[in-house]
């Protein structure tokens, strides 16, 4: 008889997955955790050193990884991103949509150019992302993306426009990816972290950021590694029955 059901749906091992804001803050996190069940990580963000760095922590412990920077926002690192993924894997398998602009701007401050930056990172880099790396998620054994969302799509943010209308289109996106990619046996699902607290946080004005944290009902701010648990679910065998949905890990935050 299995005496570890639970924690055996957990295992990674044989998995690729791709965290894009990998380098740090939740990104960071998740990978790591990914990497500690077993999966083979690959780290990208704009950066090419700090994915480096968090490839060097990855296998420190005993992990692989790999640094591949790209740019969410520019389609032609995408389509790079995933050939060198897999000419270093030959597959990709769970795919962690973490990388984001934090451009929060309101109605009346809103460029073109500031609108193209915000909702091509935000939005039209994680579709194209699933796009480009589709041939092999449905190639293999069954797939799992995961979006990473934010409150600011759920609730009443003044001047959070640009980032408040990119989160609520990847939330709706997920939805319609899952309807899609269910028969596939790939699964999509979205997170919606609270307040954590990462480098994009702490640049906000302090008197922001505890407002920020005292707007849960825990109230305080999550630290990063309080959000790998739900997307460990999200990319394993725990999950295999959980598709099209938004996780809310944001102490009681959000509708409120």
């Amino acid at each position: 008889m299995n005496q570890n059901p639970v924690s055996e749906s957990l295992d990674l091992g044989g998995k690729v997955a791709i965290v894009t804001g990998g380098s740090r803050g939740i990104g960071r996190s998740i990978a790591l955790g990914f990497a500690q069940h077993g999966a083979s990580v690959v780290i990208t963000s704009r950066d090419q050193s700090t994915c480096e760095k968090t490839v060097s922590e990855i296998t420190e412990i005993g992990g692989k990884a790999v640094p591949i920077a790209a740019h969410m926002g520019k389609l032609p690192q995408i389509e790079n991103l995933i050939l060198e993924t897999v000419e270093a894997y030959g597959t990709i398998d769970i795919i962690v949509n973490n990388a984001a602009n934090p451009l929060m701007l309101g109605v009346g401050d809103i460029t073109p150019e500031a609108w193209e930056r915000a909702l091509n990172t935000n939005l039209r880099g994680p579709v194209f992302l699933v796009q480009e790396a589709l041939p092999y998620l449905e190639a293999g054994s069954g797939g799992s993306i995961i979006n990473m969302l934010s409150n600011a799509a759920f609730m009443y943010p003044p001047n959070h426009l640009l980032y408040s209308v990119a989160k609520a289109g990847l939330d709706a996106a997920t939805r319609s990816m899952a309807a899609q990619l269910a028969s596939k046996n790939i699964r999509v699902n979205a997170m919606v972290p609270g307040t954590v607290d990462t480098d994009m946080v702490q640049a906000m004005p302090e008197s922001f950021q505890e407002m920020a944290a005292k707007g849960s009902l825990l109230r305080r701010a999550a630290e990063p590694h309080e959000m790998v648990a739900m997307a460990l679910v999200l990319a394993s065998d725990a999950g295999s029955f959980m598709t099209g949905h938004t996780y809310f890990v944001d102490g009681g935050q959000s509708y409120r």
